[in-house]
């Protein structure tokens, strides 16, 4: 049996094993209990290990690193004992975890980085922004630092730069990610729930798992493009709302907003006359007030129930009074 130093024979200790896979001793004995692992050859008193142990570990510690739960990796494992392979489904995972933007992370100082946002120098706002990973700090430097997105930092910059605050700019994005993760949530579960499903109902073959990852290719740019053209729409529909909202009066007539239409109440009982449609014109100023309260889609709603309000109030008036109410407000 081979010790730590002549262990290139292919028969290891436990505590060899554990060096050169660097995985605990008490993990190989669990996985081993779990399944994931062969158990040893027994000679005499010792467990010997061999060289189909290491590489074992080493494949569970790689699957571990992609985000492989123990129970997923005991099914791939399986799957491969039985000639499935992993050669595949391992080009898949790679495929999913290759960087989805073309960026190239650079490198900046701490200088260099105090200098971009005006000589600001804000620790607090640095600290906030190695939590986020907008920067990543270089092992062995502490005034050095990798910023993953060039963009979202020149971002920053000009923010700050047009009078943001650094700790606004961060609590922004803190809520902006979780809105972003929410919609690539969403964009994961229907392409799984129409494309992907087939591939994960079973261990894929290496000819499947070589066209999901195919199809990851094509759909990988799908998500950013469709993100694009939404809030390009959306920041077109909004800013111009919100122009009008707090410009209104100062906007030509030809840019104000239309006044909402009254609203057209159902007709009444058969044989009865239906009420009128009568055209209505508010003023710009409660228009625009309205708007900020409820938004623009919810403005005919809101005067109409206003409307109705006040009908109802002056009929409870006219009934308390003992008059009779007037066949106009009624």
């Amino acid at each position: 049996m081979s010790t730590a130093s002549d262990a290139g024979q292919g028969e290891y200790r436990i505590e060899d094993l554990s060096r050169l896979s660097g995985t605990t001793v008490r993990t190989i004995r669990a996985y081993t209990d779990r399944g994931l692992l062969p158990k040893p050859e027994r000679l005499g008193r010792a467990n010997v290990y061999d060289d189909a142990h290491l590489e074992r570990l080493r494949q569970i510690a790689d699957l571990l690193e992609r985000g492989y739960t123990l129970a997923s990796i005991k099914e791939l494992l399986a799957a491969w004992d039985a000639g499935t392979g992993l050669g595949g489904v391992l080009g898949l995972v790679g495929e999913v975890d290759r960087p989805w933007s073309d960026e190239q992370p650079v490198r900046i100082g701490l200088p260099e980085l105090m200098a971009a946002f005006g000589g600001v120098a804000d620790l607090s706002a640095v600290e906030d922004a190695l939590q986020l990973g907008v920067l990543v700090a270089v092992p062995g430097k502490d005034d050095e630092f990798e910023v993953p997105s060039p963009q979202e930092l020149a971002v920053a910059v000009e923010l700050h730069a047009a009078g943001v605050p650094l700790g606004a700019i961060t609590g922004h994005l803190r809520e902006l990610r979780g809105q972003v993760e929410y919609i690539s949530e969403r964009f994961l579960e229907f392409t799984t729930e129409y494309v992907f499903q087939r591939f994960l109902e079973h261990p894929p073959s290496d000819e499947e798992a070589a066209e999901a990852a195919a199809l990851v290719r094509r759909l990988r740019p799908l998500a950013q493009q469709t993100v694009d053209a939404e809030l390009a729409r959306a920041m077109r529909l909004r800013a111009t709302e919100h122009v009008r909202r707090h410009l209104g009066d100062a906007l030509p007539p030809t840019a104000r907003p239309a006044p909402p239409a009254e609203p057209v109440e159902p007709p009444g009982p058969p044989g009865e006359p239906g009420p009128q449609e009568v055209p209505v014109t508010l003023p710009a100023a409660t228009v625009a007030a309205v708007r900020a309260l409820v938004g623009p889609a919810a403005v005919p709603a809101f005067v109409a129930a206003a409307a109705d309000r006040e009908v109802a109030a002056r009929r409870m008036d006219a009934l308390t009074s003992g008059a009779t109410p007037d066949p106009g407000t009624a």
